[in-house]
């Protein structure tokens, strides 16, 4: 393989890595662009997992063998196996040298492989039908991170000494685009992440509402929406101070949070101050009641505060076409305001008081004068 066709190939893996929008499209990339590079018929990336001890594969990519999956949910491979990913794993470049690809054959040790005869790596070759195999350990951070791992069918030529450094170069540039990745990740969660609960934050419940109410309209997906007030922060603030309001937000962030897990893939969020919400999707409004009800109870349990009023309104219910997200939430908080007014102990339902609901009423007319513009403000479509 000429200079300028490796060029080419380390071009097509970055570019293919950076073109990526998720992990699993990035890992997908970093693969394909690994086995094209070099020649090969399969590729895989593992990751390391130091606290379970095992090599876990996170993308099979080319001719798969019988068994192997693009994504596999389980495979992996304990450490002990492999003793050259203990070496990595004990960073034995550490003292100055670099971690560098070797050639494994299913017949042996290939030329210039490193010390230690792998029995498990040639006896995979040999039971998938390949012939020979690079392996390019993954260094992110100073750190072993994982491995590339591509290969050849039996009767192609073996990979050379010039094949394994050149999988080197390609492991370095595999690292730098997963280290971008991250980078970007933790942007986004951080971007998206309530700092003092953890939970989702507004933005988040925007992106997600407006794309559940499109569902909605689109596939007639029910979407609810349980809109939480807190009640009683304020006096704890002003006679504990901040820092036990603080505690209080948490520790209710953690019952909302065990309360959604009732609803499969419900978004558990803090809208900002004392207001929270669960937005859930596919699930059947009676449900989702019932997890409001649930939070209810639990907030009325907790030490600090005063319970919690929660409104919910569902497209499943009786409320009217739902077109937009704001109008589902405009539902919600309105129902929210209702059971904070009654000083109700469970949640009220917008849609479930007949044709006269005032709730449904009440979500058509203008915000309350005593509620804030920032607190009714919501960023979806009119």
């Amino acid at each position: 393989m000429g200079e300028d066709s490796r060029l080419a190939g380390v071009v097509a893996l970055a570019q293919g890595m950076a073109a990526a929008h998720s992990s699993r499209e990035v890992w997908r990339a970093a693969a394909n662009g690994g086995r094209r590079a070099l020649g090969g018929s399969f590729a895989a990336l593992s990751v390391w997992e130091r606290e379970l001890g095992r090599l876990r594969v996170l993308v099979n990519v080319g001719e798969r063998a019988a068994g192997e999956e693009e994504f596999p949910e389980s495979e992996a491979y304990p450490v002990h196996q492999f003793a050259e990913i203990t070496e990595f794993l004990h960073e034995r470049w550490a003292g100055g040298g670099e971690p560098h690809a070797w050639v494994e054959t299913a017949e042996g040790p290939a030329a210039g492989r490193r010390p230690g005869y792998v029995h498990q790596r040639v006896a995979a070759l040999r039971h998938r039908g390949r012939g020979c195999c690079v392996v390019a350990p993954i260094v992110l951070h100073g750190l072993a991170w994982g491995e590339l791992y591509v290969a050849r069918p039996v009767g192609a030529p073996v990979f050379d000494r010039g094949d394994a450094d050149f999988a080197t170069v390609l492991a370095a540039v595999v690292a730098a685009g997963i280290a971008q990745t991250e980078r970007l990740e933790e942007v986004r969660r951080l971007a998206f992440t309530d700092a003092l609960t953890g939970l989702a934050n507004r933005r988040a419940v925007d992106v997600r509402l407006e794309e559940a109410v499109e569902r909605h309209r689109t596939e007639g997906i029910v979407v609810s929406l349980v809109v939480c007030d807190l009640n009683g922060l304020k006096r704890v603030n002003d006679t504990r101070g901040h820092a036990v309001g603080d505690r209080l937000l948490e520790r209710f962030g953690s019952v909302l949070s065990l309360c959604g897990a009732m609803l499969p893939g419900a978004l558990a969020a803090r809208l900002g101050g004392d207001e929270f919400c669960l937005l859930a999707v596919g699930s059947p409004a009676d449900e989702v009641v019932m997890a409001a009800r649930e939070l209810c109870r639990r907030a009325a349990e907790l030490e600090l505060g005063e319970g919690v009023a929660c409104g919910v309104a569902s497209t499943e219910d009786p409320i009217g076409p739902v077109l937009s997200a704001r109008r589902l939430f405009r539902l919600a908080d309105a129902a929210q305001y209702r059971a904070k007014a009654d000083r109700a102990t469970r949640p009220v339902v917008a849609g479930r008081g007949g044709a006269d609901d005032p709730v449904v009423r009440l979500a058509d007319e203008p915000p309350a004068a005593e509620r804030t513009v920032e607190r009714r403000r919501f960023r979806g479509r009119p």
